[in-house]
């Protein structure tokens, strides 16, 4: 699927996203027609899926980051779904992940302090429909946050 032109571009796209299609073509060593056809059609296949900022909401003032373990009150036939489209429109939550097991799905949470995090909480995470148990795991430090692949 992918040769080792195609993983070239990756890396570098990876490196630095910024990078026009010309730099991009001279750091992989092709010409630029050549590259952006790759790009294109790694991008018409799925494989790069779009460019994005990646914004530090710490230096927004966000202190506060709690991931919410969710375990879902499955008597209700549409309670799965009813759940997820509630979640999604809380600002605070950044992140849903369903799992299979005693967790049914995680929420990523953040606040601008402990207050905010309580507001946000009462208000808006306890009265999502259908949760049955919350496990709340407060964020102390990231070891490693890396989005790149091994490519």
């Amino acid at each position: 699927m992918l040769d080792d032109l195609d993983r070239r571009i990756l890396r570098q796209l990876q490196a630095d996203p910024t990078l026009s299609t010309a730099d991009l073509a001279a750091r992989c060593r092709i010409t630029a027609a050549t590259c952006w056809r790759r790009l294109e059609r790694m991008q018409s296949s799925g494989i790069v899926r779009g460019q994005e900022a990646v914004i530090d909401w710490a230096a927004l003032g966000y202190a506060v980051e709690v991931s919410l373990r969710v375990t879902l009150d499955k008597t209700q036939p549409r309670g799965f779904d009813e759940l997820i489209a509630a979640a999604r429109e809380v600002p605070e939550v950044l992140e849903i992940q369903t799992f299979l097991g005693r967790v049914d799905l995680r929420l990523s949470v953040i606040a601008r302090d402990m207050a905010h995090y309580q507001q946000v909480y009462r208000d808006r995470i306890l009265t999502l429909p259908h949760i049955a148990d919350i496990e709340a795991l407060m964020l102390i430090s990231r070891v490693k946050s890396d989005e790149a692949l091994p490519i």
